[in-house]
C-alpha cells in the first residue's frame, strides 16, 4: 500500500471491467479507511491505455469537509397534457 494526497492505495488485482481486462487498486480514505474508489495501473487493452495512472472516485462514498455528501440533485421533469410536472 501507498500514499497518494489523502487516499492510499491497495493490493493491485485483476478486474474484467465493462471496458475490458484491467490491473486496478482500491483507494481508499486516510481518515476513515473505507473504500472510495479505485486507480487504474494496467490497462490491457490498446485503446484503453489511456486509463492508466487515472482514479475513480466513487461520488456517493466521499463526503464533503462539513459531513455532507457531494451529491449532484438531478431533476427530472415530466411533460403531460400540455403541462410540466416536476418530479
Amino acid at each position: 500500500m501507498f500514499y497518494r494526497a489523502n487516499v492510499t492505495v491497495g493490493v493491485k488485482e485483476d478486474r474484467l471491467m465493462m471496458t475490458g481486462l484491467h490491473t486496478v487498486a482500491d483507494i481508499f480514505c486516510v481518515k476513515c479507511g473505507s473504500i472510495v474508489g479505485w486507480t487504474y495501473e494496467t490497462a490491457h487493452e490498446e485503446d484503453q491505455k489511456y486509463k492508466e495512472g487515472k482514479s475513480v472516485l466513487e461520488r456517493y462514498k466521499v463526503s464533503g469537509p462539513d459531513g455532507s455528501n457531494y451529491w449532484v440533485r438531478h431533476e427530472t421533469h415530466i411533460i403531460s397534457g400540455g403541462e410540466e410536472d416536476q418530479v
